[in-house]
């Protein structure tokens, strides 16, 4: 166990912690993007939210300035003399009470065409702080040109590589709060999309399964489509949510890595030989309408557990596809020519495995 520990603040302690830095005339020099949010965390006496887990659900609009110096798959943070020339910043932070959250969305869907007309709802994984799952959104809106409205949906996780317990028992304890946040969005007519990395993936299915209890029509109403991304899930328990759920929401993609190091950790940890997000063999899958997207051959050492989020060369394939539903529509085999790679079929799942162009 000492050794997996080890291992596992090595694997983690790549990457510097980041913190949220206001800037109100950032999008002066930088592209501003806007997003949504909402949070069952705690705040700091300044109003900045902490580690710790809140009973309610806080709302807010986020406006962040990507630099013009970006580079896809990165996030420049800054350090003591913010730069909006080279860093991403936040121009401004506004608390939201539900009836005005609600009103700002309808607003934001008036302003666009009817094809766009639809939510983003990202929930961020395990040993993440605040600043760090809501840049990381950012990039990815940025850097895959993202059209539709982006939410983002911050549970309280402590954000420290030794609090996997604890982050276990903040994401069962954040699911009511999810669960809200896609009642208030579904409220507007808006089509929600649901987009969970890592633990945040748990998440998303213990509150789709929850609210599936309480009312069975609940996801055929307010979900249009789910994308779980290296998700933190034991296959045993992923399959017994989906058929709590019921038919789900389609489409319905899972993306994986047989070279995701973290998950491998994860499994270990579990006396598994792996997790959802790393799975060898669909066929554990295929009585399950999902599709499977097997990104290892863009997988390395630095992107390991986040490559369908900051691998450049993945992110460049997503941008450049145009037509992404074509690929992940009725036919899976109209994928060839646009996602270049290999098609399987077991029965209802579909497994896309890609190659670089």
């Amino acid at each position: 166990m000492r050794i997996l520990l080890v291992t596992l603040l090595f694997l983690s302690a790549c990457t510097p912690r980041g913190t949220i830095t206001l800037d109100p005339n950032a999008g002066q020099v930088g592209q501003v993007r806007s997003f949504l949010v909402g949070t069952t965390r705690g705040f700091t006496d300044d109003g900045r939210p902490n580690v710790e887990r809140h009973e309610g659900l806080e709302l807010s609009r986020m406006d962040i300035s990507i630099p013009p110096t970006h580079q896809a798959g990165q996030i420049a943070w800054p350090g003591r003399y913010p730069d909006p020339e080279k860093h991403m910043l936040t121009q401004t932070i506004e608390r939201y009470d539900p009836a005005e959250f609600r009103a700002e969305l309808k607003r934001e869907l008036r302003a666009r065409p009817r094809s766009e007309r639809s939510v983003m709802l990202f929930v961020h994984g395990y040993n993440t702080t605040f600043a760090e799952g809501m840049y990381r959104f950012a990039q990815v809106v940025h850097d895959t040109n993202m059209p539709e409205i982006a939410v983002h949906y911050s549970w309280p996780s402590a954000g420290n590589p030794l609090g996997y317990g604890y982050d276990r028992d903040s994401m069962l304890f954040a699911r009511d709060g999810l669960e809200q946040l896609i009642t208030e969005i579904a409220s507007t007519g808006a089509e929600v999309v649901l987009i969970g990395h890592s633990m945040g993936s748990l998440l998303i299915m213990e509150t789709l399964r929850q609210t599936s209890i309480r009312d069975r029509h609940f996801v055929d109403r307010s979900i249009s489509g789910v994308v779980l991304i290296s998700p933190d899930i034991d296959i045993d328990l992923f399959r017994q949510q989906a058929l709590r759920i019921g038919p789900l929401p389609e489409p319905f993609v899972i993306f994986s890595s047989s070279k995701d190091k973290l998950l491998r950790l994860s499994a270990a940890i579990t006396g598994r030989r792996d997790r959802l997000g790393n799975i060898d063999d669909i066929r554990e899958l295929s009585d399950l309408d999902v599709i499977v997207v097997d990104v290892s051959a863009f997988t390395d050492a630095e992107t390991s557990h986040n490559t369908a989020l900051s691998s450049p060369t993945f992110l460049r394939l997503i941008n450049s596809m145009g037509e992404i539903d074509a690929a992940f529509g009725d036919d899976p085999n109209s994928s060839i020519g646009v996602l270049p790679g290999t098609v399987l079929m077991v029965q209802g799942v579909t497994e896309i495995i890609l190659a670089p162009f």
